[in-house]
């Protein structure tokens, strides 16, 4: 693990950037630590949050749309204010019914998040 701080202690978003994560979803960087990071990930209706497994544990909120989210081979379709909980190295993913947006929590950081930290 590095020894990186804090990026920021106020993370405003309208000055934060955005990066495209994959075909029809953005990501925001909210807030990192070595430890802890949270990131806005918006998605077109449709988009597909590909299936995939990383060492972090995630718990995520949707902020505002529909989802149907795959967790270790259950399925849910959640909704605005519903949660859910990765542990580390269980398979997920999630496909946008409509529109809309997720708050992501790691822990440990996505280093891979990172551009820095990318090859």
């Amino acid at each position: 693990m590095s020894t990186a701080t804090a990026v920021k202690t106020f993370i405003r978003a309208a000055d934060t950037p955005w990066e495209n994560a994959a075909a029809g979803i953005r990501r925001q960087m909210l807030g990192h630590d070595d430890g802890l990071m949270m990131v806005r990930a918006v998605f077109e209706k449709g988009a597909v949050g590909a299936l995939h497994t990383h060492v972090h544990r995630q718990v995520t909120v949707v902020e505002r749309g529909v989802f149907e989210v795959e967790i270790g081979g259950e399925r849910q379709t959640l909704g605005a204010g519903d949660c859910y909980f990765v542990p580390p190295d269980v398979l997920h993913g999630a496909v946008a019914l409509e529109a809309g947006s997720l708050i992501d929590v790691f822990a440990p950081a996505r280093e891979d998040f990172l551009p820095a930290r990318r090859a």
